[in-house]
């Protein structure tokens, strides 16, 4: 039987690169997405289109509360998505996101008896999230092979991020050669009901750019046509 791997999906252009990724690996998948209290929930459609597609074993939809306690721009409809670039870690970070979606993943991975999680963190083209960097990862599987049955037990939990010194176009490549469709994804923290991206946001400056630079033809459905 094939090694089970909880692999985390937005939705978006990461994420499916990854699964895509865990799948050619061998392991078989166990899809796990959040309705958080984002802005839209295009991204969640797409997520559930994607797992159908690459018919993983199993595909969780988590309902958080993100948004009772606010405090980003993708949580609180009163904070702006910003469509400049400013120094700093930008207000669409959510305030200990990824510590709590690999927690969720942390615990579906020891009731499976799996011990790989994959998550489609990345360190170079990104928005400046803390959550991100290779220094919250191994600080995160520290913790994990403290903190459970499994751990203490002697069964380490792998976090694999394969993505995570990537670039844009590097990533696009990589899931390009594995066969991914970018079309079915949504990255836009500003998407509309029909996934149709902003174009002017962060996310959606980081996947143009990528795709440029990797010299592909961008397949995202855009609101407005690209000038």
């Amino acid at each position: 039987m094939p090694q089970k791997a909880i692999v985390l999906l937005s939705g978006g252009l990461d994420s499916i690169t990854v699964l895509a990724y865990a799948k050619q690996q061998g392991f078989a998948c166990y899809a796990l997405s959040f309705d958080y209290g984002q802005r839209h929930n295009a991204e969640l459609k797409a997520a559930t289109q994607i797992a159908s597609y690459y018919q993983v074993e199993d595909h969780k939809i988590l309902k958080l509360g993100l948004d009772s306690i606010g405090g980003s721009a993708l949580t609180d409809s009163h904070i702006a998505v910003p469509v400049t670039f400013n120094e700093g870690i930008p207000v669409t970070y959510v305030p200990a996101r990824n510590t709590i979606f690999l927690s969720f993943a942390l615990g579906w991975a020891e009731v499976l008896n799996s011990r790989d999680i994959y998550i489609g963190v990345n360190a170079v083209d990104y928005s400046g999230y803390p959550d991100c960097r290779p220094e919250f990862i191994k600080a995160f599987r520290h913790l994990a092979n403290l903190a459970t049955k499994a751990g203490v037990e002697g069964q380490d939990f792998t976090i694999h991020t394969p993505l995570i010194a990537l670039s844009k176009a590097e990533i696009i490549k990589l899931g390009v050669g594995l066969g991914v469709n970018y079309e079915q994804t949504v990255s836009c923290y500003s998407a509309d009901d029909q996934g149709r991206a902003c174009r002017v946001c962060d996310a959606c400056r980081l996947r143009l750019a990528g795709f440029i630079e990797a010299g592909i033809k961008d397949p995202t459905r855009y609101q407005l046509d690209i000038v």
